[in-house]
C-alpha cells in the first residue's frame, strides 16, 4: 500500500467512527427521553446508567426467565 491509500483508509476508518459515535450519543439521547436505561460495558463489566443518573451492574430490565 502506498501513503495516498495508507491516508484514505485511514481517513474513512476516522469518518465511521465518527458516525459511530453520533449514532451512540443520539441512541443515549433517545433512551434519556424515553426513561430507559443505557448498557454499556468497561473492562469487560456490564453497566446500566438508569434514567435517575444512577450506574450499577444490576440490570433493571425484566428478565423473562
Amino acid at each position: 500500500m502506498n501513503k495516498i491509500n495508507d491516508l484514505e483508509l485511514y481517513q474513512e476508518a476516522f469518518l465511521f467512527q465518527k458516525i459511530g459515535n453520533e449514532a451512540v450519543k443520539e441512541a443515549i439521547r433517545n433512551n434519556e427521553k424515553k426513561n430507559i436505561a443505557s448498557v454499556f460495558s468497561k473492562d469487560g463489566e456490564i453497566y446500566y446508567k438508569l434514567p435517575s443518573g444512577e450506574i450499577t451492574q444490576n440490570s433493571p430490565f425484566i428478565s423473562k426467565e
